[in-house]
């Protein structure tokens, strides 16, 4: 559900009304059973019945039900929707770590989030920078990145949420030849063979041969030459001004970057679209996916919307789309497990 006072509540319903999604996979919510009837009750043009359930064998996966794993973490009476509070970051905490035990449990098949607030978060003790170290903790996994995808344009990050000094410094060879295998074992999962992985130089002109910082002749080049001799088709460093435009015109399958912004910037200047006339956004999608752990993880590519919460105008696109991924990556794991791919 992501952080109760957000838009995720009603993105979820959106998602879950539409018959097209029972097609494609059975559907479960892990949330609070009373934050879902509340907004039901208030827009009753979502015409659908709730079945609380505590395990994914209960759940009746028929269209227009919306089977929740109710953990009663919040009072849907009390709630203050919109507004940061320890309350809903302490509920959006224990979402996560149920799905993520079900998930260990081999329960479910993939894990799929709704966005929480890092400050509610923080504020309830859980003191993460966001899903992605959650997942990494709570399953014991050291070696992990996150992809942005939209489309058929990805990306995979070699650091994320530190700052952009400390980000520099987090380029090392090593960190960068973990992401490039990474990156390679997401797209062949995704059905891509032999994936044309492009590696973003960290400087401008990729440090023109020093001119403008050494970091690609002393960490990324290295890293590169070791991927390309066990086999992996990376390329590059290339400038992280026009690799982009490449890879979304399909010269690479994915773009491993450097830092967060470097990815992020790209993957959202191309999903999310404001409309000037009307004043709000017109569409949000994109897709975010933890790689390198034992389960299925993908996301949303944006946040809670507090400013929008509660008047169910959010567009649950990039919450489809993120479905969309996990079945893909659950179809692909299940082919692997027969031995058909």
């Amino acid at each position: 559900m992501g952080d109760p006072a957000g838009i995720g509540p009603e993105i979820s319903i959106k998602a879950f009304q539409k018959k097209s999604l029972y097609e494609k996979c059975n559907p479960l919510l892990v949330g609070d059973k009373s934050i879902v009837e509340s907004y039901l009750e208030k827009y009753p043009e979502f015409n659908m019945k709730v079945n609380a359930i505590t395990t994914p064998e209960d759940g009746l996966y028929e269209w227009g039900t919306m089977d929740v794993i109710d953990l009663a973490s919040v009072d849907a009476d009390k709630l203050k929707i919109g507004e940061v509070s320890k309350e809903a970051g302490n509920a959006a905490y224990l979402y996560v770590e149920k799905v993520i035990d079900l998930a260990l449990k081999g329960k479910v098949d993939a894990t799929v989030t709704n966005p929480l607030n890092k400050e509610a978060l923080n504020l309830a003790g859980h003191h993460f920078a966001g899903h992605t170290e959650i997942y990494g903790e709570l399953t014991n996994t050291n070696k992990f990145s996150m992809m942005l995808a939209d489309g058929d344009l990805r990306v995979v990050h070699v650091s994320t949420h530190v700052s952009l000094r400390e980000a520099c410094d987090l380029v090392k060879k090593e960190r960068v030849l973990d992401v490039i295998k990474i990156a390679h074992q997401a797209c062949v999962k995704l059905g891509i063979e032999n994936p044309r992985i492009a590696v973003a130089g960290l400087n401008p002109h990729c440090g023109e041969n020093g001119l403008f910082g050494t970091e690609e002749i002393d960490e990324i080049i290295p890293a590169i030459e070791v991927a390309k001799n066990q086999g992996i088709n990376a390329i590059g460093p290339l400038p992280a001004d026009t690799v982009f435009s490449k890879a979304r015109g399909g010269m690479y399958d994915i773009v491993v970057v450097m830092y967060h912004d470097q990815g992020h910037i790209p993957l959202k200047l191309l999903g999310f679209v404001f409309d000037r006339e009307q004043n709000k956004w017109k569409e949000v999608s994109g897709v975010n996916i933890t790689l390198g752990l034992p389960i299925i993880r993908t996301s949303v590519d944006h946040g809670t919307a507090f400013d929008q919460a509660g008047s169910m105008t959010a567009s649950e696109i990039s919450l489809e789309n993120a479905i969309d991924y996990g079945v893909q990556l659950a179809n692909n794991v299940d082919l692997e497990a027969k031995g058909l791919v």
